[in-house]
């Protein structure tokens, strides 16, 4: 995993709230923009951004894409992040 596309990903705030409504479960990029002021094409740009971290997948159905959390991604983060702590009762 490329930690600096994952961080870089994450740095920003309206990505993040991307993720946070993604957790929930899969949306279409304009069901996404809707929880936004700004246009579709600054939503596509940050999903473009997150899917390059890998940390959302798309899937096509009909005439809709759709974008999901890819949890693999976030237990990788988490589980380094874990070992980086190190064990507390040392």
């Amino acid at each position: 995993m490329a930690f600096a596309e994952t961080f870089k990903a994450l740095s920003d705030p309206v990505r993040r709230r991307i993720l946070e409504l993604l957790k929930d479960g899969k949306l279409s990029a304009g069901e996404i923009a809707g929880h936004f002021d700004m246009t579709q094409a600054t939503v596509s740009y940050h999903l473009k951004i997150l899917k390059k971290a890998d940390l959302v997948r798309e899937t096509r159905e009909k005439n809709f894409i759709f974008y999901e959390l890819n949890l693999t991604v976030v237990e990788e983060i988490m589980v380094w992040l874990s070992d980086l702590k190190g064990d507390a009762s040392q």
